[in-house]
């Protein structure tokens, strides 16, 4: 008797229920079925519900996503109930390898794509997407296999991550195809989300070379357990208009303002060619260094209000969290949606310069200011190339001029590392080998007190 309630324990645990956030695939297919009409002679399915008729999977399970959440739940617990009495008949272990076997229908969240011809998914103006979400995800590899299935029925390319905690991503394809991807996001019961969680700038799969969706620790690379440090902690949200109106009295008081800091939580080769006047942009080339840089300037936070933005809101959410949990700050603050939404709202704003992506374009523009310089000859430039010398994967600013006369790498020391081994072996050469760029950069620096970035 002790060791079948033994196994009965360790199976919830490793079923890890919740009726708050679980919501059962299965349960939700069930209710959407149950809704189906009847009715209907033609091929075309649709669904009655709540006085409506639904003709498209994404609208049904939109509305049920919203509206019978109770029932949804009530019908998991059910669910479970006749798991519990299942599990008194029958062999634990053998329930143990049913609940690891049992193959969930991801189709039901893929949105019909019958009135879409393929010529409308692959060709025509595109838009490349950046979203985030936090939730809790109870089986991540399972989120993880239908945003591959769905992203490749709409042939969009990006990169996506997945972890137990949400999920973030950035996609490019045909504006029909991005469409349809809000679509299936917004209707997934799990996520939820709005449209206006989706940041949008022109672009199309030709903005990154693959897709590439995996499952992580982290849907932001931080390096801090986020169960130690959760999203949960973050900072206050501002809207753009409520972040813009506390730059523009930040810049008001002028130097005579020494209890606000106006905080950039991206690295330093984003901050380098946009940012908020008068920020403060640690030189780090990774997030996952924040926490250290953030640890060794606690002295610099102390009772103070801080103003945090990002490229998307994603880092603030982490890094406002990480912040907050060392009690020294008066206040923090983020924006929300970061500079993203911020641009949206105004483009010629407190943000000056472009905005650095994580796609094959590199950078995006909202306003004519060039804020950084050729690497080589001080000009005003701020398009990024990769470094020429093979397996480097640094950035450089180079401008036509320069790169005419052969500085195509991101330094003077990589140039002639460059030169000498394109003689040499291709077995000698290591991947993003480092040069002067990152050597000469302490990885976590200290700021003093002057709240102004290098660049």
């Amino acid at each position: 008797m002790w060791q079948k309630v033994y196994c009965l324990v360790t199976l919830l645990i490793f079923i890890k229920i919740d009726f708050a956030t679980f919501s059962s695939p299965q349960s939700f297919a069930a209710f959407v079925a149950s809704k189906r009409d009847g009715t209907q002679e033609d091929s075309r399915s649709s669904w009655c519900c709540c006085g409506q008729t639904f003709k498209e999977h994404s609208a049904i399970h939109k509305h049920v996503a919203r509206t019978h959440d109770t029932e949804i739940q009530q019908l998991t617990q059910a669910t479970y109930k006749c798991l519990l009495n299942q599990l008194e008949e029958e062999p634990e272990a053998q329930q143990l390898n049913e609940r690891k076997s049992r193959p969930v229908d991801i189709c039901v969240w893929i949105p019909e794509t019958g009135h879409t011809s393929e010529e409308q998914l692959q060709n025509g103006p595109g838009t490349v997407l950046l979203y985030y979400h936090y939730c809790q995800l109870e089986d991540p590899h399972v989120i993880c296999a239908w945003q591959k299935a769905l992203c490749e029925k709409l042939h969009l390319t990006g990169k996506v991550r997945v972890a137990t905690e949400g999920i973030n991503g950035t996609v490019g394809g045909t504006n029909m195809a991005t469409n349809l991807y809000i679509e299936a996001m917004c209707s997934h019961p799990l996520f939820k989300m709005d449209k206006e969680d989706f940041k949008t700038s022109d672009g199309g799969a030709e903005c990154f070379t693959d897709l590439r969706i995996g499952v992580y620790k982290e849907i932001v690379p931080m390096g801090v357990d986020p169960d130690v440090i959760s999203y949960q902690l973050a900072g206050v949200h501002l809207e753009p208009e409520e972040f813009h109106k506390e730059v523009e009295a930040l810049l008001a008081e002028g130097d005579s303002c020494s209890d606000t800091i106006l905080l950039d939580c991206r690295n330093f080769y984003e901050s380098k060619i946009g940012q908020f006047t008068r920020c403060l942009a640690p030189d780090i080339r990774k997030f996952s260094y924040f926490p250290d840089y953030v640890d060794q300037n606690l002295e610099l936070f102390k009772d103070k209000k801080v103003l945090m933005y990002c490229t998307g809101g994603i880092r603030c959410e982490r890094g406002s969290a990480y912040l907050r949990s060392k009690d020294v700050c008066k206040e923090v603050y983020q924006l929300k949606g970061g500079i993203h939404k911020y641009l949206e709202q105004y483009p010629e704003g407190f943000y000056r310069g472009k905005l650095f992506v994580f796609d094959e374009r590199y950078a995006i523009s909202s306003n004519s200011d060039v804020i950084s310089d050729c690497r080589y000859c001080s000009c005003p430039w701020d398009k990024y190339e990769l470094c020429s010398t093979q397996f480097c994967c640094q950035l450089v600013l180079s401008c036509p001029s320069c790169r005419q006369n052969g500085h195509t790498a991101c330094c003077p020391t990589c140039q002639t590392k460059g030169q000498a081994k394109s003689e040499a072996s291709p077995a000698v050469l290591h991947h993003k080998e480092e040069c002067e760029c990152t050597c000469g950069r302490p990885r976590i620096p200290q700021d003093n007190t002057s709240a102004q970035s290098e660049f």
